[in-house]
């Protein structure tokens, strides 16, 4: 019997947003062989500095860890996309500046979790609606729910910015990588711009134990 623990943000911890229907952690018991668990951590709006909390919750019994973050510290960049800059060097230094803090708290967090012995799946952080912009139902639901102050091709171009650290960082370490921009590939995923809807969950369900 294994246990498992999701820990990261609402891409797990995500029942606020599916009107009732089966969330993430929900959808991953459904496919759990009988007799293995799993046990939700993950907290909606948790950023990477929030990692050691939820590490220090880790039930004893813990026998693989799921973790998916990184999308709420990409959001808070977002004031600095509107922000005015001499150039496109000025620009990336000021984005460069905003990430540094989530590097140091999402490796520190990552190798917290390796040094009690623990095997760790990582979820890159997913586009959201963000990969459909380009038509004009999507870009007014976008504009409307929280993106006003950049563009979606500025803000897939900022998120990038953090999925290449939470890459290298699960390379670096030979950890199994979900890259979750390649498994919700349909509108339908997205309960709203950025938080999965429960056909979302199944998927990221499914791949998150073909990887474990």
């Amino acid at each position: 019997m294994t246990h498992y623990v999701l820990l990261g943000d609402s891409i797990f911890d995500n029942a606020a947003y599916t009107a009732g229907a089966p969330d993430t952690v929900t959808r991953l018991r459904e496919q759990l062989p009988c007799g293995d668990r799993a046990t939700l951590l993950a907290k909606d709006g948790a950023v990477a500095a929030d990692l050691p909390e939820q590490i220090r919750g880790l039930p004893s019994d813990t026998d693989y860890c799921f973790l998916s973050i990184g999308g709420n510290d990409a959001l808070q960049a977002l004031p600095v996309l509107g922000e005015g800059a001499r150039d496109v060097d000025d620009a990336l230094e000021r984005l460069a500046r905003v990430r540094k803090p989530f590097l140091q708290q999402y490796a520190g967090g990552l190798d917290a979790l390796l040094a009690l012995g623990l095997p760790v799946t990582v979820c890159t952080i997913y586009e959201g609606l963000l990969g459909f912009a380009g038509t004009p139902e999507v870009d007014e639901v976008i504009m409307n729910f929280i993106f006003g102050q950049a563009s979606p091709q500025a803000l897939r171009t900022a998120l990038s910015l953090y999925n290449d650290p939470i890459t290298r960082a699960a390379l670096a370490r030979g950890l199994p990588l979900v890259e979750l921009r390649a498994i919700c590939r349909d509108p339908a995923d997205f309960a709203n711009p950025i938080e999965p809807s429960s056909q979302g969950s199944r998927k990221i369900a499914a791949a998150l134990l073909a990887q474990a």
